[in-house]
């Protein structure tokens, strides 16, 4: 995963309405009822189909510590897709997604300009289509970088460009060296 890709999860988990399970039971549990069988569960979280059948039994109260994290995330990365998918829609149709980062930002410009790039910490809301193509990007399994460049594109087209009031002879931005990125939608 990268950051882009992190973010997006970090916010899709701040809307569930309800919490996912707590106990090494129940989301063993969960978890097999999503993927099916233990055998799945088990290449998923990488123990054997014996130990998570254990776990399900309840025959074994705790887990590692990496296995633990590894199930919580498991069930974190499949708990409410219907959530996930009104909140993203709405930010795809409607509210848009605001990008708070501090990133070096380089761009491409006429000569007698810099194109040195520089550290900013940006904060913008970019309109629905950006949201759109971004959330479409992730569903494709695009890269961090590809995703980087979508809004890199909004960034130079809203804060930039100002919807096209000035820089209009910026061409090209990149967002490289990410210090942190949040997502808004």
């Amino acid at each position: 995963m990268g950051e882009i890709d992190d973010a997006i999860e970090r916010k899709d988990r701040e809307f569930f309405t309800r919490q996912p399970p707590k106990t090494l039971k129940g989301q063993i549990g969960y978890l097999i009822r999503q993927m099916g069988s233990a055998k799945a569960v088990a290449q998923e979280i990488g123990v054997t189909a014996d130990s998570v059948n254990r776990y399900r039994r309840g025959a074994r109260k705790h887990a590692r510590a990496d296995v633990a994290a590894k199930i919580d995330d498991a069930v974190r990365a499949r708990w409410q897709p219907q959530v996930r998918k009104r909140r993203r829609k709405q930010a795809a149709t409607t509210g848009g997604i605001t990008v708070e980062t501090r990133a070096r930002f380089g761009y491409t410009a006429p000569v007698g300009t810099t194109d040195d790039g520089r550290f900013r910490r940006l904060t913008v809301h970019l309109p629905p289509e950006y949201a759109q193509r971004l959330f479409d990007a992730r569903d494709a399994g695009a890269s961090d970088q590809e995703m980087r460049g979508i809004i890199a594109e909004g960034f130079k087209d809203v804060y930039f460009q100002d919807g096209g009031s000035r820089a209009l002879g910026l061409s090209d931005v990149a967002i490289n060296d990410i210090d942190y990125i949040d997502l808004e939608f």
